[in-house]
């Protein structure tokens, strides 16, 4: 369903949409003023140079005033772009605003940045490029994102396309490469019903209007959860999703701009294993988290598709393990040969699933079905993990941060419940699949009637 109705999007619609868009460019529109928010710790110089770079062509090329509305707790970063400005900038109609956060974590960076917005003449109808100082945008990222807004007044927000740029180890930078690739197809076929499941804060627009509001503001500052078993407890990450919500739940429309392309710079440092499982922790966290309350707006609430995406997204997390577990299952009580089916069966349907990501690939990678089978494996796995401990969160990026593993009686208590659920759930997964493969029968009343009699 996703394959076609990407297809769509990205043959029928959007090529529309951007023949409109790039006549009105080419016919001299340009926004007021172009406003960049970027936030940024301790990040590589060289990165950091790249990344301001790029914001800087895009100014310059689109021929008007632009600012840099600069997020950061440390002074290294600060004194990196403001170097780089008067060095390379010196003839550019750009201001570069810092703002000094006076809390830590991005949510509270970005709170001050768009309280600092507010303060100032930025318009209605003036649009924000929320980046992360990690994103290089590639050239005319943003001519391609701004007409959209002057051509559709409905339209209040829009994310791009992304590539990666991995230093690690290789196969790590397989594995991202066809997240993105997975990221295109879904995107475009969220995007055909006129919103997106996230506005990805490596690169997104957004129309000022929303920004500019208290409840915005807060939402992104101090969003939070209250949960049956660990209470209410704050976001760590997630930035990008709490935007995402409140526009969803205030009917905004959003859309996939697939040729507007920028470049994420990862640094994998020390195990790429360890780096990818606390990637899914944090993403499906993120999404766990605000996929539930995102649920109950309801159908009424966002276009249909939209809302079973969503429904999808918490019943796939189960229906994923159910072949693994049918796996084992089979070899305990059929024989250790059914792996060997099983092995040709994830071999043929991760092949055919890898020629449909290969269309949305920059490369053909042969490594992709066994990645997409480990990709989809742990984050499953992860996913079931995560369900029952939603307050417990690691970010690695700006200073490795944690919450949720609080030490006391009450937190061990919680921890000790979280996992008697994922225990009870586990369990019920294996009993029914076996069950519904005929592995194993539930007993009928008379055989507990028989049970009963011998006791």
């Amino acid at each position: 369903t996703h394959a076609i109705r990407a297809l769509i999007y990205g043959r029928l619609v959007y090529p529309k949409l951007k023949a409109r868009c790039r006549e009105l460019w080419d016919g001299g529109w340009r926004p007021r003023h172009m406003h960049f928010m970027m936030t940024t710790y301790r990040e590589h110089r060289e990165i950091t140079e790249m990344v301001v770079r790029s914001v800087l062509r895009e100014i310059v090329g689109s021929g008007v005033p632009g600012t840099i509305w600069l997020g950061s707790s440390d002074r290294f970063d600060e004194d990196i772009i403001a170097d780089l400005l008067r060095r390379e900038a010196s003839d550019v109609d750009v201001t570069l605003r810092i703002i000094r956060q006076n809390v830590p974590g991005k949510r509270a960076a970005i709170g001050l940045v768009l309280r600092a917005m507010s303060r100032l003449p930025v318009l209605d109808d003036d649009l924000v490029c929320f980046m992360d100082g990690d994103f290089v945008l590639a050239e005319g990222a943003v001519s391609r994102c701004m007409p959209l807004f002057h051509l559709y007044p409905e339209l209040q927000a829009c994310t791009t396309d992304e590539e990666v740029i991995c230093i690690g180890p290789r196969w790590i930078e397989t594995w991202l490469k066809m997240r993105f690739s997975q990221r295109r197809l879904a995107m475009q076929s969220h995007a055909l019903s006129g919103r997106v499941l996230t506005l990805t804060g490596r690169m997104s627009v957004f129309r000022a209007k929303h920004l500019k509001k208290e409840e915005f503001i807060r939402l992104l500052e101090a969003d939070h959860l209250t949960h049956w078993l660990w209470g209410q407890f704050r976001f760590l990450s997630g930035d990008d999703k709490s935007t995402w919500y409140f526009m969803l739940k205030n009917k905004a429309k959003m859309l996939y701009v697939p040729d507007a392309l920028g470049y994420t710079v990862e640094v994998i440092e020390g195990s790429g294993m360890d780096r990818m499982v606390q990637n899914f922790r944090r993403w499906s966290g993120n999404m766990l988290r605000n996929g539930s309350r995102a649920i109950k707006l309801g159908p009424r609430a966002m276009p249909f598709f939209i809302w079973w995406c969503l429904i999808d997204q918490r019943l796939s997390m189960w229906t994923m393990l159910v072949s693994p577990v049918l796996a084992v299952c089979a070899s305990v009580f059929v024989g250790l040969g059914y792996l060997a089916s099983y092995v040709a069966f994830i071999a043929l349907s991760r092949m055919l699933l890898s020629l449909v990501l290969f269309a949305y690939s920059r490369k053909v990678e042969m490594a992709y079905p066994w990645i997409l089978y480990l990709n989809q494996l742990i984050n499953a796995s992860v996913k079931v993990y995560a369900i029952f401990r939603l307050s417990k969160q690691r970010w690695s990026n700006r200073g490795n941060q944690t919450a949720g593993a609080g030490a006391g009686l009450v937190d061990q208590a919680r921890s000790a419940m979280a996992a008697w659920c994922t225990a009870i759930a586990v369990i019920l997964l294996f009993l029914l699949t076996a069950h519904y493969a005929g592995l194993v029968a539930i007993p009928t009343k008379t055989q507990f009637a028989d049970i009963a009699s011998l006791r």
